[in-house]
């Protein structure tokens, strides 16, 4: 039996990142028994409501594997070292707007057992809820957020660019949008969340959802396309949520007059947003797994980006 496994269990329990059922399920994976399972849920049940907030315990080593998706370079060490070794990090359900289950990956700090925290979306590129979207999930984390990445592609990912296409056309872009409202609806839910809403950020296809999303949905406080997909000017006139946007130069899919069009008309109706051009540097330079990734422009943003947050999450 892994002990820390089973007590981070309890925890997330406690805090309320994982139902009964689940917890039910996974303990008694973990223990062998579901009457032992059932004794440890009575007794986390029966802790009274002044008792002290559970404290999650970070795993002696990692239990991941390292990222699957077609870039294949490991991420930085810079990266590794930000997420920390206080992020906890795992996959969760919760429903949708017909009470089916929805998947995404949860990656919180510890501190959120004692002090609830802004909670925070990531949204995946094309290649899908792949390990380095997981990784990002947990830097964000480490920075101070409830973070969930919702697995759009419900269990999918690819690793080669036809495959990603692929996955990409049979997305349902309305149902998407409407599925991380259900994730923000989620992460508000949270005893370990704070706040009436969260914030976004997507990279790639992400970054096209996430400008979407500002479009569709009441929960966001703060939105951050990584290259995605411009608005129209009249959408872009039309957004719920400050938007920081962050693209290259030589991004050979998204010209940058099509950036400088939506800026513009956001700020012609007086919609709070900032936008960054960064030079010499191609779509996707923000992924550390990838030939793509431009470690200054990536710092760059990532520095921006977290100044966003703040602002408007606290």
């Amino acid at each position: 039996m892994d002990r820390v496994y089973v007590m981070n269990l309890v925890a997330s329990f406690q805090l309320g990142h994982i139902t009964r059922r689940q917890f039910l399920k996974r303990s008694t994976a973990a223990l062998g028994s579901v009457t032992l399972a059932s004794s440890l849920l009575a007794a986390c049940a029966a802790v009274p409501p002044n008792a002290p907030t559970p404290t999650l315990i970070a795993p002696a080593s990692p239990t991941e594997a390292p990222p699957t998706a077609a870039p294949t370079a490991e991420p930085t060490a810079e990266a590794a070292a930000e997420a920390g070794p206080d992020v906890m990090g795992e996959d969760v359900t919760y429903p949708d707007r017909d009470g089916e289950e929805l998947t995404g990956y949860l990656a919180w700090p510890a501190s959120a057992a004692e002090t609830p925290l802004p909670g925070l979306i990531i949204l995946q590129e094309w290649w899908g809820l792949n390990e380095h979207i997981k990784e990002v999930t947990r830097r964000f984390a480490a920075q101070g957020y409830v973070a969930l990445a919702p697995d759009l592609y419900k269990g999918s990912v690819a690793t080669e660019p036809d495959e990603a296409r692929k996955l990409v056309m049979a997305l349902d872009m309305p149902e998407a949008v409407a599925e991380i409202g259900q994730a923000s609806n989620y992460l508000l839910g949270l005893e370990s969340v704070r706040g009436e809403k969260v914030g976004i950020v997507g990279f790639c296809m992400g970054g096209r959802l996430v400008l979407a999303s500002a479009l569709e949905l009441d929960t966001l406080a703060a939105a951050v396309p990584f290259y995605g997909s411009p608005l129209t000017a009249e959408e872009s006139a039309a957004v719920k949520a400050p938007v920081q946007g962050h693209y290259g130069s030589e991004d050979g899919g998204i010209p940058v007059d099509g950036v400088k069009a939506m800026e513009a008309a956001m700020q012609a109706a007086d919609i709070e947003s900032e936008f960054y051009i960064y030079e010499g540097a191609p779509h996707a330079f923000f992924n550390d797994t990838a030939a793509s990734y431009r470690p200054e422009a990536a710092a760059q943003a990532w520095e921006r980006t977290l100044a966003w947050f703040a602002a408007h999450l606290g």
